[in-house]
């Protein structure tokens, strides 16, 4: 008889230790990534109740959030930041979990890290004390965002409650213009569904599009999945992935990663897989894309103007005159041309070597418009090395981007990185709210790194399209 689960039912059955009282799923862990931020508290809880790390071999630790990405000398300026770091020094010495630290050539974003020493691998669940945690889905596993408590939680036991959620799965057909990206993709999905849609469900992408993007395209659109609400995305495993994860250091080696390879392939959905819900997408409707408001599904083709209030259902208008109030827009204003400040490249949204290269793209042979600050920084140190060996660290400081070291940086501030009063950001990262990027008046665009570097050259919002054949 045919399975016609679909993947994410079939890891989550393959995971399942227990049914509680309460009706949730005890899910066995796979892998655990940590950071600094929301680690220092888990670890306390384990010594408060006198225990231990249960499995340290599955879990990995990076640094990313609060570590500066110009001047790395400690102790860092920053006290709590200090604090931070010595704390998940101390807590990974004592418990036994691998720390991929500062003089560590494998540091960098928690996101970009995982995937790129193949600790994430089809078929697992994976978690991590940060609500991007969705863009290891893009390998075929499931992977949630916990809270500080459920980080002790799994620390101690490996294991979570959590409810199964439905899954809608999203196809995108047809095949994408010049100039359009995974960011616009993910934008416009988010846009269209809302940042309330995908409440209760876990997204399967799917479709030609998805099923021509690389690896790092992947990644970028499951990443995004929190920000539409969704409990984790991801694409179905097939030959893009398992030769992205081939000679991995942390995958399977040899004749074991052949057999690994035969059974993440057996774990998609197969083509009568059943699904709470499919929502269909035209590659063709999908042009650059930009944020406009303060949530991601407050977004508009570049070649398109700020919507009215009425053109929303009512139960939104109070959020949309917000919005406008705060970015200072009006209806019917075209969002091409706008004005901007400050152009950051980077986040575990899209600070890989094909972000870059696309962004390096632009930026060649042209330079940042007066009076815009702008900074380009990698997902992690092997990303960096990557790039100067591409020579694209060159590109960028040429046509007057700041390139620094590996970090989560201006996407979320909690470190030097931090827009100053009103500015506004054309940003490659993944939240728009207010005060998101350090500045309680501070304003987000986001858009593609490449949007990002015509925005940084132009000085205001512009459509890479034209950029390119300029």
């Amino acid at each position: 008889m045919t399975d016609r689960r679909n993947l994410f039912n079939k890891i989550w059955d393959l995971h399942t230790v227990g049914t509680l009282p309460s009706g949730q799923t005890q899910l066995f862990i796979g892998r655990h990534l940590i950071h600094e931020v929301t680690s220092p508290q888990a670890f306390e809880m384990l010594r408060d109740r006198n225990l231990t790390v249960l499995h340290p071999e599955l879990t990995l630790a990076t640094v990313d959030h609060i570590i500066p990405t110009d001047n790395q000398a400690r102790p860092f300026l920053d006290v709590l930041a200090e604090e931070m770091m010595s704390a998940i020094e101390t807590n990974c010495r004592e418990f036994g979990v691998t720390l991929l630290n500062l003089n560590d050539k494998r540091q960098g974003i928690v996101h970009v890290v995982g995937p790129e020493q193949g600790l994430t691998l089809p078929g697992l669940t994976l978690a991590c004390g940060d609500s991007h945690t969705s863009t290891h889905g893009a390998f075929g596993c499931i992977a949630f965002g916990i809270g500080t408590s459920q980080v002790a939680n799994v620390l101690a036991t490996q294991t979570l409650a959590m409810g199964r959620p439905k899954v809608r799965r999203i196809e995108v057909n047809g095949t994408l213009g010049k100039g359009v990206f995974a960011k616009d993709v993910t934008l416009h999905v988010i846009r269209k569904l809302g940042v309330q849609g995908g409440v209760g469900f876990a997204y399967e992408y799917a479709g030609e599009v998805f099923d021509r993007m690389s690896m790092e395209e992947r990644m970028t659109v499951c990443n995004m999945s929190i920000e539409g609400g969704a409990r984790c995305g991801y694409v179905n495993p097939d030959q893009t992935t398992v030769d992205y994860l081939r000679g991995r250091p942390l995958a399977p080696q040899g004749a074991e990663f052949d057999k690994a390879a035969t059974w993440w392939l057996s774990l998609a959905s197969s083509p009568d897989a059943e699904f709470d819900d499919v929502v269909k997408f035209n590659a063709a409707d999908i042009e650059p894309t930009v944020t406009w408001g303060i949530t991601p599904a407050q977004s508009l083709g570049v070649s398109e103007e700020i919507p009215t209030v009425a053109s929303y259902p009512t139960t939104e208008h109070t959020l949309i005159r917000e919005a406008l109030l705060f970015m200072d827009l009006k209806e019917g204003q075209p969002i091409k041309g706008l004005k901007i400040d400050v152009a950051f490249i980077g986040s575990c949204t899209n600070s890989r070597i094909s972000d870059l290269r696309e962004a390096a793209a632009v930026a060649k042979g042209r330079h940042v418009a007066p009076n815009v600050r702008a900074l380009v920084v990698p997902g992690s140190q092997l990303v960096r090395e990557q790039a100067q060996r591409e020579g694209l660290d060159r590109i960028f400081t040429e046509a007057g981007f700041d390139w620094r070291e590996a970090g989560c940086s201006m996407c979320l501030a909690m470190n030097p990185d931090k827009l100053q009063g009103r500015e506004i950001c054309a940003s490659s990262s993944n939240r728009n709210f207010k005060g998101r990027q350090g500045s309680p008046t501070g304003r987000t665009l986001l858009m593609s790194p490449a949007m990002v570097a015509a925005a940084a050259v132009n000085g205001c919002v512009s459509d890479v399209r034209e950029i390119a054949s300029a």
